[in-house]
């Protein structure tokens, strides 16, 4: 160490003197902080030299130079060497001869090392050599770093600082395997606290990366995050966040217990040399985690000793606590310091097993919300709790034995003392029936006649809403408690039961706090040697939910008794409306020259009518004119507007409008009339004999289809929109040239539509039928209408079967 003479303070000292003196207390300071380290990382190496001597019983310059001879053998500093021999149990046996599978590979053109290093690291502050790599000298630094490490989470940030600009490192995180099984967060860099919250304590779950790496000692490189979803559970919220991830075993002992996790915000495969660094790494951190552990070691003390000689001579379950708490403070576990062996009864390990554990890791139930605050409360007021009880199955002799115990918390001298109490027959027997007072909202009560002593049980007291203190009622001061128009009937049935022992069971309200409540009060007398009666037994049931249940489903049957009267009603006047609207003809009808069959099936589901209609007429001109339509709904308003389309159109047509004037006009009548019922569709065809021309317009309805030649095809359908649907809607006609034996069929929705299949399958199954089912004469309809249609029609179905007498022939224009 060099000392220079500084100024004395006050001396009037110039500017460059007070630079001077800030140099050499940079110096000194740097200076300091070198040796320090040289000091810290010294003890790590004789710690590594400590341990090759007791295995290998050499001597100190032995052991040193085995040391420097396995890090030249396998390319690493002595620092580093002394951290894998700490870490690897494999380091203890025979001396490496090469480096091994997980081990960084040599320098670049130097096999089995680069001469000169081991001694150069002997001093472990020296300078790396200028001809080592980057990963080496990677590793080096770590190594360094590691001297100044003392906490797992010390350990995560120090890994994640080195990690983030070689490896690509985005968080780092460390798994230390519970006894039981699963996994403890013991260090982590990168991620939020909540995450860390959520991840801090990982069951022995199927598909966890960690636990596989544990349990074969075998790295896995999570690089597609799709296919890694498939086979793991992927830590993360959302687990997109990362993803790429590496897991990798850290052996701190004769098998791997610690897990390191490299998770990075990028994609794609770790690089080879990624690979063997983080391999080396992992080789570093082992020696590390085993000078200081993940397990907390019991607390040393008198209290501790005295409470554990003391837990020692009882026959009781019982522990001694120590709360861990955070650097602010706050309780977030609890250290088992002394235990029972009786406690294994309960956790499933020996007493001496449990000593110096975490609560939460041998009693997964002590993490339960309710626990937790009695154990605080009684920290934090030093006031005992005492839990509900609760059943525990235990095997002896091969037999399952289920116990039942409560946990009872008690304060001790900064800590806590956690006993079970195990429940006998009695106690469990009463409980049981305190459950089924309170499951079946009953109480039982006693009343004896010579004593005039009343007894009831608590819930009985819950049922009334009467203060327990204010003690049970008199059995004649019963009915007191009924309301007034119900109490002459209990009164009558209590006295026929005090005086001539006839058993009583009668439901009666009372008023509470709560309101009013119906009760059912059943009752039986217990006779002297002369037959009189001497104590009564009884049970009181609030059946008030059951009631009110009751009376709601009688309100609800009863309106819905009303509404399908009024429905029947409203069903009756619109098929009465439509019957009147719309005349069934008995025969077909020949308008024009053609025969027309009409066929009009109401829905046989529901009890509204629907507004399909049709028209089927002769014009003045020799012409005849076809429509179809559907109005939108159901019931009496459907009807109304069915009546107004088809004689509207009706009127328009014979008074000289065209089929696209007609729906315009209809569509603004739609439009404006008051109280319309929304929207229709529509089919209008106009055929002319002469030339057997049928011109055709439609508004938002199915096509015509047409038969001929033993083919059926649908025609094409000009512009046309739903009637309703807007002020401004274009309407287009098409023209169809029939020939003789022609077939046009025009028919509403219910006849096509079959949910849940789409309408494109009804309208096959529609062509398909009619020729499956077409013949000349007539009546072939109802074989096609019955081929088509369900058992329970959903909607009503329209139908026209328009026929052109003669043969068939040619293709429609």
């Amino acid at each position: 160490m060099t000392s220079e003479h500084a100024t004395p303070a006050g001396s009037g000292a110039a500017p460059d003197d007070t630079a001077t003196l800030a140099k050499v207390v940079a110096r000194q300071r740097a200076e300091m902080d070198r040796l320090r380290d040289l000091a810290a990382a010294s003890a790590v190496v004789e710690r590594a030299k400590g341990a090759v001597m007791a295995l290998t019983g050499c001597s100190a310059q032995a052991a040193a130079e085995t040391l420097a001879q396995r890090a030249e053998a396998a390319g690493r500093t002595v620092l580093e060497e002394s951290w894998v021999t700490l870490g690897d149990s494999g380091a203890f046996g025979p001396p490496h001869t090469g480096p091994t599978a997980g081990d960084p590979p040599p320098a670049a053109g130097k096999p089995g090392g680069t001469p000169g290093r081991a001694s150069a690291a002997t001093c472990p502050d020296a300078p790396e050599p200028a001809a080592a790599d980057g990963a080496s000298a990677s590793l080096a630094r770590l190594a360094r770093d590691l001297v100044h490490v003392g906490t797992p989470q010390d350990l995560a940030r120090c890994l994640l600082e080195h990690l983030a600009p070689d490896a690509g490192a985005d968080a780092v995180m460390l798994y230390a395997r519970l006894p039981a099984g699963g996994l403890d967060l013991i260090g982590h860099a990168g991620i939020d606290k909540t995450l860390a919250a959520q991840w801090h304590r990982v069951p022995p779950l199927n598909g966890m990366a960690p636990l596989d790496v544990l349990r074969d000692r075998r790295p896995r490189w999570l690089e597609d995050i799709e296919r890694d979803r498939e086979r793991y559970l992927l830590i993360g919220d959302p687990p997109e966040r990362w993803r790429s991830r590496a897991w990798l075993p850290v052996a701190t002992g004769d098998a791997a217990d610690v897990c390191l996790g490299v998770l990075r915000r990028d994609g794609g495969p770790f690089p080879p040399a990624t690979r063997e660094h983080l391999k080396a790494v992992a080789l570093l951190c082992a020696g590390r985690l085993r000078t200081f552990g993940t397990r907390p070691e019991p607390a040393a003390g008198g209290t501790a000793d005295a409470v554990q000689r003391v837990l020692g001579a009882l026959p009781v379950a019982a522990m001694l606590l120590t709360p861990l708490r955070t650097s602010s403070g706050a309780v977030h576990d609890y250290r088992i310091d002394a235990a029972t062996e009786q406690a294994a009864d309960v956790v499933g390990r020996g007493g001496g097993e449990l000593i110096g554990r975490r609560l939460t890791e041998c009693l997964p139930a002590a993490e339960s919300a309710a626990l937790c605050r009695g154990c605080l409360h009684t920290l934090l007021t030093g006031k005992p709790y005492e839990g509900p009880p609760f059943a525990h199955q235990k095997v002896v002799g091969g037999v399952a034995e289920l116990s039942t115990y409560s946990v009872r918390v008690a304060a001790l001298d900064g800590g806590l003392v956690l006993t079970w109490i195990r429940h006998d027959s009695s106690d469990r027997q009463e409980q049981r029936l305190a459950d089924l007072q309170r499951l079946g909202n009953l109480g039982w009560a006693t009343w004896n006649l010579s004593t005039h002593v009343a007894t009831w049980s608590s819930q009985v007291f819950a049922i009334f809403g009467r203060n327990p203190a204010r003690g049970p009622v008199r059995l004649t001061d019963l009915p007191g408690l009924a309301l007034p128009d119900e109490a002459p009937a209990l009164d009558r049935a209590v006295r026929a039961l005090i005086g001539e022992g006839r058993p009583l069971d009668l439901p009666f309200r009372t008023r509470t706090p709560a309101g009013v409540r119906h009760l059912r009060f059943v009752a039986e007398a217990v006779t002297g040697i002369d037959g009189t009666p001497v104590e009564v037994l009884g049970f009181v049931q609030d059946l008030t939910a059951r009631r009110r249940a009751e009376l709601a489903l009688v309100e609800s049957e009863r309106a819905m008794l009303t509404q399908h009267d009024v429905l029947r009603a409203e069903r009756t006047l619109a098929a009465r409306l439509q019957d009147a609207l719309l005349p069934l003809p008995r025969r077909p009808l020949e308008p024009a020259g053609l025969r027309v069959e009409v066929a009009y099936l109401p829905a046989q589901s529901g009890v509204n009518v629907g507004g399909d209609w049709f028209s089927a007429i002769e014009l003045p001109d020799g012409d005849a004119l076809f429509v179809v339509g559907d109005v939108a709904g159901h019931g009496v308003d459907a009807v109304a507007t069915m009546a107004q389309l088809r004689f509207t159109a009706k009127g328009m047509v014979i008074t000289g409008s065209s089929l696209t004037g007609a729906l315009a006009r209809l569509n603004t009548l739609l439009l404006h009339s008051r109280g319309s019922h929304g929207t229709a569709s529509m089919v209008m065809a106009r055929y002319q004999p002469a030339g057997r021309r049928l011109l055709w317009a439609q508004a938002g309805h199915p096509p015509p289809l047409l038969l001929r030649g033993g083919r059926a095809r649908y025609l094409d359908r000009p512009s046309g929109i739903l009637l309703g649907a807007t002020a401004s809607p274009v309407f287009r006609e098409a023209e169809c040239r029939l020939r003789p034996g022609d077939r046009i069929i025009l028919y509403t929705d219910g006849l096509v539509e079959r949910p849940p299949e789409s309408i494109d399958r009804g309208l096959e199954r529609l062509a398909e039928a009619a020729v499956a089912h077409h013949v000349e004469e007539s009546g072939s309809l109802g074989t096609l209408l019955a081929a088509m249609l369900e058992e329970e029609r959903r909607d009503d179905v329209c139908v026209l079967d328009i026929r052109v007498p003669g043969e068939a022939g040619g293709d429609a224009a």
